[in-house]
């Protein structure tokens, strides 16, 4: 029988839509599925149904599905994070051969990662983690992929990989290279975080069409229609209008019924564990993934609404015009991806992986989740000698903020006395204006900590680095406390 090119494990929604994908790019592909203790195999399901007549082998055991494989065997899987992951490798190992890559195309930890890279790599074996990102019309159109791991490994993935990923109008594919070890995983894990504070911000804009403005929905997807012809234009405002219009069974609108208690897989909150290990301010989507955990507290909030009604709003209904909202909004966005590549820069030049920042926003304007116009801007801004130290001095941010910012402070401003919570619209103008801010309240803090702990501080007529110490109450003495990093 002749040899598969390429073999994938998992036929869930994303590796049933990937495998169509795949093959109908003229890959023979194997498929193997863990076994379920009960219903019918899934391998079948699917053969059965929208894999029937397509180029695909059914395997049933590791050891068939390996033999089935051409060599280097490229095997890709696509299942659940952690333990089902350390599972299925310790169960390729014994069957695979030096040379053999193992593609993780889950949503993992990317420290489990690089753990698992350093691991395969005593054995000869290439490991790559592949975030994915795109939803199941992506992973079956094409979705945008970023694949970081072992490098000898890419040359190895890159012609398929890059076939079946989403091309830009040029015939750009939008996957390439981020790094070696965690690197994948970490840009999507950076993606996923930025995209918890996308729609964050979304639901903000609309809770403020809807509470304040007392906007209906057909009236609110016509806005949010006419923002995506904009600056606006992405993924996630565009099938929010149409969410707004979709009726129910009953021709009610379908939105009025879903419950406001949004789930989470974890990749937001691995995002703002991330920034605190290497010291990044990410204010936005710390606060969005915040938002999530309280919208779970229904209950908890149905009692509290009754013990705190509404005050009195200030300002008169409709008073708050859509586009001021969508400045708001888009200056709260722009912050987003600020924080989102500041944490990308960082990181990689903490962990040795040199990411090509520019490369990343190229691949995520296609195909992912979070893709949007301005992503053009990002890719460019990054592609010059001179990279920013932050987005937000870059000419084209700086531009466009200043011109949002009498909206966003009108929009932050009236929303908190109308007792409209937007954590993430909020969060965003307190960032900027601290990163601004000349000379900041710290100075005091750091008085405090050194009268209380005798923990130093720095002084701006000395060089720094310099440390001093003051007995504040003439009854200490010149003893300071150790210095150490959380």
């Amino acid at each position: 029988m002749e040899k598969s090119n390429i073999g994938l494990i998992g036929l869930a929604v994303m590796g049933e839509n990937l495998a169509l994908n795949i093959e109908g790019h003229g890959y023979q592909v194997s498929l193997y599925n863990r076994p379920h203790r009960s219903g019918p195999e899934m391998v079948d399901v699917f053969l059965e149904n929208r894999g029937n007549g397509k180029k695909f082998v059914a395997t049933y055991t590791i050891s068939d599905f390996v033999g089935s494989l051409e060599r280097p065997r490229k095997i890709m899987m696509m299942i659940k994070a952690g333990e089902p992951v350390e599972e299925m490798i310790e169960q390729l190992i014994p069957y695979l051969e030096p040379g053999d890559v193992i593609i993780d195309g889950g949503n993992s930890d990317f420290r489990d990662t690089e753990r698992r890279y350093r691991y395969l790599l005593s054995k000869g074996i290439w490991f790559v983690g592949a975030g994915v990102s795109g939803g199941e019309t992506g992973a079956l159109h094409g979705p945008s992929i970023m694949p970081g791991g072992a490098p000898e490994a890419w040359e190895i993935v890159r012609p398929f990989l890059q076939d079946i990923a989403a091309h830009l109008d040029d015939g750009t594919p939008c996957c390439s290279w981020m790094g070696s070890g965690g690197a994948g995983h970490f840009v999507k894990m950076v993606h996923n975080g930025i995209e918890y504070g996308d729609m964050q911000l979304i639901a903000e804009a609309y809770m403020i069409l809807k509470s304040h403005a007392k906007m209906n929905n057909e009236i609110m997807a016509d806005i949010f229609e006419q923002w995506n012809r904009g600056e606006l234009n992405s993924y996630l405002i565009g099938i929010t209008s149409h969410i707004l219009r979709f009726k129910d069974s009953d021709g009610s609108f379908l939105i009025e019924h879903i419950r406001d208690s949004a789930g989470q897989k974890g990749t937001g909150k691995w995002s703002v564990e991330a920034a605190l290990d290497v010291d990044e301010p990410l204010s936005l989507i710390s606060e969005a993934v915040f938002a999530r955990f309280i919208s779970r507290w229904k209950e908890v909030r149905e009692k509290a609404s009754v013990l705190y009604p509404p005050e009195k709003k200030e300002g008169k209904e409709h008073d708050l015009p859509s586009e001021s909202v969508r400045q708001a909004l888009f200056a709260a966005k722009l912050v987003s991806y600020a924080q989102g590549f500041s944490l990308l820069k960082n990181a990689s030049e903490l962990y040795g992986w040199n990411i090509d920042l520019s490369s990343v926003a190229t691949i995520w304007r296609k195909g992912c989740i979070i893709r949007a116009g301005f992503l053009k801007e990002i890719a460019h801004a990054y592609s010059g000698m001179e990279k920013p130290e932050n987005l937000l001095f870059n000419d084209w941010f700086r531009d466009h903020v200043n011109n949002a910012l009498p909206a966003w402070r009108k929009i932050v401003s009236r929303s908190a006395m109308s007792g409209i919570p937007v954590p993430c619209m909020s969060s965003a103008l307190v960032y900027f204006d601290m990163l601004r801010q000349k000379r900041s309240g710290a100075a005091l803090i750091q008085a405090q900590r050194d009268y209380f702990g005798a923990h130093t501080y720095e002084r701006t007529d000395a060089p720094q680095g310099e440390f001093f110490h003051t007995d504040w109450t003439g009854t200490g003495g010149n003893t300071v406390s150790g210095s150490y990093t959380v």
